[in-house]
C-alpha cells in the first residue's frame, strides 16, 4: 500500500476511534520504497537529496511520528496499531515495550534470538537492528508503530542512518529464516493479541485486504 494512502486510513481510523465508532484496529502491511521522517527527526540522518531519492523509486515522507529517519519497502512487515490505551494501560512506556515485545516473541519462532539495548528503542539481534519503532498518541489513540524486517532489500539503507544511530541493520532472511511477511504478520497478530489483551479478528484483515485486490 503506498505510505500516502496508509497514513490516510490511519487518520481517518484515528478520529473514529476517537469518536468510540470502531473497535481497536491492527494494520499490517508493506509498503513500496519509502522514507519517513519523524517529528524529531534531523535530516543529516537523510544521506540523499529528494531528488536522488525520487530518482531511486524512493518517496520520502515527513510526518508526525516519534522517531528519526526510517526506510520501509516491500518484504518488511509494517504495523499501525490504533488502540485507545485508556482501555489498556495509560502508560506510553509500556506500550512501546509491548510492541518490542510482540516483536520479540515472533522472531522467537523462527528461532531468532533477540531483545532490548537499553537507552534505544526496537528490537536488536546483538547490535543489529531488525525491528523499529516510532508511534504517535493524540487523545490516548495510538497511530504509526513498527517496520519488522523480514526479507527486506537492506540495500535500501545506504541512504539513511536509520533512527539516526550508526549501528547496522539485519532481516529475518539475513538471519536464516525464511518466510514471507504475509506468514509472519499472522504469526505476529496472534502475539500482538496476548501482549495487548485482544481478540484478533484475522478474518476480517483478509477480507479487506482481498477487497482491495491486494
Amino acid at each position: 500500500m503506498d505510505y500516502g494512502e496508509a497514513l490516510a486510513l490511519q487518520e481517518e481510523l484515528v478520529a473514529a476511534r476517537q469518536s468510540g465508532q470502531i473497535a481497536d484496529q491492527l494494520l499490517l502491511l508493506e509498503h513500496p520504497h519509502t522514507i519517513t521522517l519523524g517529528r524529531n527527526g534531523h535530516m543529516e540522518n537523510l544521506l540523499a537529496s529528494e531528488a536522488a531519492l525520487a530518482s531511486a523509486g524512493i518517496s520520502f515522507f515527513p510526518i508526525n511520528r516519534g522517531g528519526d529517519v526510517t526506510y520501509h519497502g516491500p518484504g518488511q512487515l509494517v504495523g499501525y496499531p490504533i488502540l485507545d490505551l485508556r482501555e489498556w494501560k495509560r502508560d506510553v512506556g509500556a506500550y512501546v515495550r509491548g510492541i518490542e515485545q510482540t516483536m520479540i516473541d515472533t522472531l522467537a519462532e523462527y528461532g531468532i534470538e533477540s531483545g532490548r539495548i537499553s537507552g534505544l528503542t526496537g528490537v536488536w539481534v546483538r547490535e543489529r537492528k531488525i525491528g523499529a519503532i516510532g508511534v504517535h498518541i493524540s487523545r490516548w489513540v495510538t497511530s504509526h508503530g513498527f517496520a519488522l524486517n523480514v526479507n527486506t532489500d537492506l540495500s535500501y539503507f545506504q541512504y539513511i542512518v536509520p533512527c539516526g544511530l550508526t549501528k547496522p541493520v539485519t532481516s529475518m532472511a539475513q538471519l536464516g529464516a525464511r518466510a514471507s511477511v504475509a506468514e509472519v504478520g499472522l504469526r505476529l497478530a496472534g502475539h500482538f493479541g496476548r501482549i495487548f489483551d485482544c481478540e484478533i479478528a484475522a478474518e476480517s484483515a483478509v477480507l479487506a485486504a482481498s477487497e482491495k485486490g491486494n
